[in-house]
């Protein structure tokens, strides 16, 4: 049983998923960041392209 525990308490393979878990929740975090970042830009430019082509704007 002891020698069980020990194996269990040295077994690093469970990190190494934890880890890649965290960096693609930053990396997500960061996407979603910059997409707020430049959501006012994107809304503008679509909407002159949109009045330019003779449609109707959105909100």
């Amino acid at each position: 049983m002891r020698n069980f525990i020990n194996r269990f308490a040295k077994d690093e393979s469970g990190a190494t998923a934890i880890e890649y878990g965290l960096i693609a929740a930053l990396i997500a975090v960061a996407i979603i960041g910059a997409l707020g970042a430049v959501k006012g830009g994107l809304v503008g430019t679509f909407n002159k392209v949109a009045t330019d082509l003779g449609g109707t704007a959105a909100s």
